[in-house]
């Protein structure tokens, strides 16, 4: 199985489960990685203790960069570029270029990878001497259908979400979704804290997964990390950039089961509440950012029978046993 560089965002999955105290077997037993790999990239860009996940793409890149020079060797040398061609007319592979190279102890030496590289960027008419023509020419990214495959093997499903979530024993588990307008292009996005029914809602111009994910990140940076903890979303395609929003908000994010919407209920059952002030059939483009807000207070201070009364934001925010010991 050939390698793949580690993207931005396991780098940043990295640093999240480093700081939570995972260890390195575990953590690449998460990425589907092979633990020597995982191992490799601390060693090389941070170390365990001071792992930053920018900081180390940053450097992962430079070295990258740095790599690819290499390659221009071949193209600014016109004796190692004879070399390379003579060998390649014999139907030498790239290996056995190199190998003889070296045993030759030839003052130009170059690795094999150094010359398939060669071929791929800057000579590809080289191709016809290799005996794997087709070598790293495959088409890169497949069907829409595969694509949209691999988009839904990267959810993690709400089977994977842990039990604790299911009691509604702690604060910092949400639910998010859209309610739309006439218009369908509008919409409020809402998400809902499951133990105290809490309430962000914000209205989008224009549903696209960029509006949701600033406007999401956007919401999230005020409320503490403590009460931030998971959130279980719809399956709609505003949410495709989840793996950005795990990044930017810290929240480990988890999907319902298409067409399960009983899942999301506390989302559900809130949407409802926000369908008394706009209600369905309402062009969501005469609705101000003004009356959104109004109608996310009123919800927030209302009471809730199932909180005994106090109302999600008091239960939210600590402050309902407070209020009892008055009472």
């Amino acid at each position: 199985m050939s390698y793949a560089h580690l993207s931005k965002r396991e780098r940043f999955k990295i640093e999240a489960w480093l700081e939570t105290g995972y260890k390195q077997k575990e953590i690449a037993e998460l990425l589907g990685r092979d633990p020597s790999g995982i191992s490799r990239e601390l060693a090389r860009n941070g170390g365990t203790r001071f792992y930053n996940a920018r900081k180390a793409h940053n450097i992962s890149l430079r070295r990258r960069k740095s790599g690819k020079a290499k390659t221009r060797k071949i193209a600014k040398d016109p004796e190692l570029r004879t070399y390379v061609i003579s060998g390649l007319k014999k139907y030498w592979s790239p290996e056995q270029i190199a190998g003889r190279g070296r045993k030759e102890e030839n003052p130009k030496y170059i690795c094999h990878e150094t010359i398939y590289q060669y071929i791929l960027k800057e000579a590809p008419e080289w191709r016809v001497y290799l005996r794997q023509k087709k070598w790293k020419f495959r088409r890169r990214h497949g069907t829409k259908k595969r694509c949209r495959a691999r988009e839904e093997a990267k959810k993690r499903r709400i089977d994977d979400r842990p039990k604790i979530v299911e009691k509604r024993s702690r604060i910092g588990d949400w639910e998010g979704d859209t309610v739309r307008g006439k218009e369908k292009t509008t919409a409020i996005l809402t998400h809902v804290e499951r133990k105290s029914g809490y309430l962000l809602a914000d209205k989008l111009d224009k549903v696209t997964t960029r509006a949701v994910r600033e406007k999401t990140i956007q919401r999230f940076r005020y409320i503490p990390k403590k009460k931030k903890l998971t959130e279980t979303l719809d399956n709609g395609i505003e949410f495709l950039e989840h793996e950005l929003l795990e990044e930017e908000t810290g929240i480990s994010i988890y999907f319902a089961h298409p067409y399960h919407s009983w899942e999301r209920g506390t989302n559900e059952n809130t949407n409802g509440l926000l369908r008394q002030f706009f209600p369905k059939g309402t062009p969501f483009a005469t609705i101000t950012v003004a009356q959104v807000k109004k109608a996310e207070k009123l919800i927030n201070h209302r009471p809730r029978k199932r909180l005994n009364y106090s109302t999600p934001y008091e239960v939210f925010q600590g402050r309902s046993i407070a209020l009892h010991a008055r009472m």
